[in-house]
C-alpha cells in the first residue's frame, strides 16, 4: 500500500467515525507508517489535503462501502476507571470546590468531572461546596452562573454548602490552635514576612505567649486591614516554603456577596480546604497538582487539630495548546476589546464552548481520558472537537453554505429538488428551487478549470465553459464524477456569515488579532426554518451552531 492509498484508508476511516476526515490527523496516520515523509512535509501535506478533500465530498454510503475494502488492526483499548486508595463502596464522599469570582472553564470540568465520577465508581457522594472566604472578588452572579455550567454538563451533588456558613466553626479551631501554641498573631509587614520565609528565621511575634496571642486574637477583629495576621507555627527550616509559618487568617474590609459587613477576619483557603473537608466527611479530596506542595500544610492542619484525614489526590493541570484558562490573562484581552467577552467562542469557558456547539457529553469523554494522572500534558484542542463530531454526526441536519459566493450560471437549469437532512439518518427533507443560477464557494470557483467537469452536489453535472466574473456551464450527463462542491440557489439564497474560531495565542504566547475569521456568504432557504442554538453540518465546511436566527449568524463548532 503506498502513501496516497494509506492517506485515503485513513481519511476514510476519520470521515466514518467522525463525520468529516481531518487532514492533521491523517498526516499523522501517514507519518506514522511512512517515516520518510517527513523529510518533505509540505509535498506530504498537499498530497494528503487533495485525499481528505476528495473524501469529504463523498457521500456517507459511498464512504462506508468503500472503507470494507480496508483492514484495521484492532485497538485494545485498557479500561480506564478511578481507583481510590482505601475506597469502601457506598462510603466514599468527594467534592468540587469552585470560588465563586469567574466563570467556569475547561480545567474547572476536568476537576468537578473527576471528583463527580469518583464518587459515581463507589455508589458515594459528591458534595458542591463554594469556596468563598474572600470577599473582595466574590460575587453572587458567579454563584449562579457555576449553578446553571454545572447542571448543562449534567452534574448532580448531594448537598450545597457554602464555606462562608461556617465562620464560627473556623473562629474555634483558630482559636484551639492558638490555645495548643500552635499559632500566633503577627504584626510583620508584608515584606518583613516574605523576608522571614525566605531567610527561615522567626520573627519577634513568633515568641509570644499562649495567653498574649489569645489576647490579640480578640483585637483582630477590630484591627485595620494588613495590620496583623493569624500565622500557623509550622517549619521555618522546611525546604517547602509553604511550610514556613504560612498565614491562616487576615483582615478584609471588602463587603461580602452573601453576609455583607458580618465577617472582617476571613480564614485562608489552606485553613479552611482542610477543616472544611474533615468536617463534612470528605474521604478523597482531589484537586490539581498546582497544590501538590499544599498536600503538607493540609495534613499538618488536620493533623494539630486532631481531626479525620482526608485522602488527596493531584491530578494534572488541563493545559490546551494555543489557549489559555487564567483569568489574569483574558481579563486584559475582554477590557481592551480584543476579545469579545467570556463567551468569545475562541476562549475556553463553558459559556464559551456552549456557545460554540460543544456538547456536555464530548467535555466529559475528554476530561475524563486523562484519568487521575499527574503527567502534565499540553494537547491542542482536536481531541475535544474530535469527539464532538462523533457525538454531532448522527442528529446533525445538513445544509448547504457558501463563503465569499461567486455566480455560476447553468444553462438550462430550471429544477424543483428535494434533498436529504442527512444521508443516512431519517431526519426529513428539505426542497430548493433552481432557475439558471446558484452561488458557489469562492474557493472552489478559484480551482476550477474551464472544461473540467464537476457535480453541485445531489443536484446536477456540470461542465464549466468559461471563468470570468459570473461562471458559465453546462448540464452534462449524470455520472460519477471526481469533484464534488456545495450551492446555494441564487433566486433563493439567505445572507449569511459564519465565525471559525482558532487558537488566540501564537506559539510565543502573543495573542492572534486574526483568530477569529468572519466568513461572509450565503446558506440554502432551509435554513431560514432553523431556531437560535441549532446544530447543524454545513456540508463540506463543519458542524456549525446558530448564534443569531434573524442575522443567520453561525460558529463554527468544529
Amino acid at each position: 500500500m503506498d502513501l496516497r492509498e494509506t492517506a485515503r484508508k485513513h481519511a476514510l476511516k476519520n470521515a466514518s467515525d467522525y463525520g468529516r476526515a481531518d487532514a492533521k490527523f491523517v498526516v499523522g496516520k501517514v507519518i506514522g507508517e511512512f517515516p520518510d515523509a517527513k523529510k518533505d512535509m509540505k509535498k506530504t501535506l498537499a498530497e494528503v489535503i487533495t485525499v481528505v478533500d476528495g473524501v469529504n465530498a463523498m457521500p456517507k454510503s459511498e464512504i462506508e462501502e468503500e472503507l470494507k475494502g480496508f483492514v484495521f488492526a484492532e485497538k485494545k483499548e485498557e479500561e480506564k476507571g478511578i481507583v481510590l486508595e482505601g475506597a469502601v463502596q457506598g462510603g466514599v464522599v468527594t467534592r468540587f470546590l469552585p470560588e465563586p469570582n469567574g466563570w467556569m472553564h475547561l480545567g474547572h470540568a476536568k476537576a468537578a468531572l473527576l471528583s463527580h465520577e469518583a464518587a459515581v465508581a463507589y455508589g458515594g457522594n459528591c458534595l458542591l461546596r463554594f469556596d468563598d472566604t474572600n470577599p473582595e472578588k466574590e460575587q453572587l452572579e458567579f454563584v449562579s452562573a457555576i449553578e446553571a455550567d454545572l447542571t448543562w454538563l449534567g452534574l448532580s451533588f448531594s448537598s450545597v454548602r457554602f464555606t462562608s456558613d461556617r465562620m464560627g466553626e473556623l473562629y474555634a479551631k483558630a482559636e484551639q490552635l492558638i490555645a495548643q501554641g500552635d499559632a500566633y498573631l503577627c504584626a510583620c509587614s508584608r515584606e518583613q514576612i516574605a523576608a522571614g520565609r525566605e531567610s527561615k528565621k522567626a520573627c519577634a511575634c513568633r515568641g509570644r505567649s499562649v495567653a498574649e496571642n489569645s489576647a490579640l486574637w480578640k483585637k483582630l477583629f477590630s484591627a485595620k486591614e494588613g495590620e496583623t495576621v493569624l500565622r500557623l507555627k509550622g517549619d521555618l527550616s522546611s525546604d517547602n516554603t509553604v511550610m514556613r509559618d504560612p498565614t491562616l487568617f487576615r483582615v478584609l474590609d471588602a463587603p461580602h456577596y452573601r453576609h455583607g459587613k458580618k465577617y472582617r477576619v476571613w480564614p485562608t483557603y489552606d485553613f479552611e480546604v482542610s477543616i472544611s473537608d474533615s468536617l463534612d466527611g470528605v474521604t478523597h479530596a482531589l484537586r490539581s497538582k498546582e497544590y501538590e506542595l499544599r498536600d503538607e500544610l493540609y495534613y499538618r492542619i488536620v493533623e494539630k487539630l486532631g481531626m479525620r484525614k482526608p485522602l488527596i489526590y493531584d491530578f494534572s493541570r488541563l493545559n490546551i495548546r494555543g489557549n489559555v484558562l487564567s483569568k489574569r490573562l483574558i481579563k486584559p484581552l475582554i477590557d481592551e476589546k480584543k476579545i469579545q467577552g467570556w463567551d468569545d467562542p475562541r476562549l475556553l469557558t463553558l459559556r464559551s464552548l456552549r456557545r460554540r456547539g460543544i456538547l456536555p457529553e464530548a467535555i466529559k469523554s475528554f476530561v475524563l481520558s486523562f484519568g487521575l494522572s499527574k503527567v502534565e500534558s499540553n494537547p491542542p484542542i482536536d481531541a475535544l472537537l474530535a469527539e464532538n463530531r462523533k457525538l454531532l454526526e448522527p442528529v446533525s441536519e445538513h445544509y448547504f453554505f457558501v463563503a465569499n459566493p461567486v455566480k455560476l450560471q447553468v444553462k438550462g437549469l430550471d429544477r424543483q429538488v428535494v434533498l436529504r437532512k442527512h444521508p443516512s439518518r431519517e431526519l426529513g427533507f428539505r426542497k430548493a428551487t433552481v432557475k439558471g443560477e446558484v452561488w458557489i464557494d469562492g474557493v472552489d470557483a478559484a480551482a476550477l478549470a474551464e472544461g473540467e467537469v464537476f457535480r453541485l452536489k445531489d443536484l446536477c453535472n456540470v461542465k464549466l465553459l468559461g471563468k470570468g466574473n459570473v461562471l458559465e456551464g453546462a448540464l452534462e450527463k449524470d455520472g460519477p464524477v471526481p469533484k464534488k462542491i456545495q450551492w446555494v440557489s441564487c433566486a433563493e439564497a439567505i445572507p449569511a456569515e459564519l465565525l471559525v474560531p482558532r487558537e488566540p495565542f501564537r506559539e510565543d504566547g502573543s495573542f492572534d488579532s486574526k483568530s477569529l475569521e468572519v466568513r461572509k456568504g450565503c446558506c440554502e432557504a432551509a435554513c431560514g426554518a432553523l431556531e437560535r442554538w441549532s446544530v447543524i453540518q454545513f456540508e463540506r465546511v463543519g458542524y456549525a451552531r446558530l448564534d443569531d436566527a434573524a442575522a443567520k449568524r453561525f460558529i463554527l463548532s468544529c
